[in-house]
């Protein structure tokens, strides 16, 4: 694998050519400002699909993805809740203990 060293081209500055790149991409820019996703001057636009395809196509894309989730089996989902339980308990002590604290050291400094 070769690499060069010292080389100051970068994506942001292109491939220090001669600047038609740049012409061309500044061109298909603003094609695509202007409606035209592909900067082919309205060739090739494909038209956009009604709402009803358009929902039809994100449902069918959500349960594809809910069937690749792993779910947990009964015994990992009851560990899993009582692990959230017991911590939950804790902070809940550890706050008001520091809540019965502060109250206790506020009425002590303040009368």
């Amino acid at each position: 694998m070769t690499e060069t060293v010292g080389s100051t081209a970068t994506p942001e500055s292109g491939s220090g050519g001669s600047g038609d790149e740049d012409l061309s991409r500044r061109d298909r820019k603003r094609a695509r400002k202007a409606g035209d996703p592909e900067g082919r001057g309205g060739r090739g636009r494909e038209k956009r699909p009604n709402v009803f395809a358009r929902t039809a196509r994100l449902y069918r894309q959500i349960i594809a993805e809910l069937r690749k989730v792993v779910w947990p089996t009964r015994n990992e989902l009851t560990s899993y809740t009582s692990v959230v339980i017991v911590f939950v308990l804790v902070i809940m002590a550890l706050v008001y203990g520091l809540d019965t604290g502060f109250v206790k050291l506020a009425s002590m400094v303040f009368g």
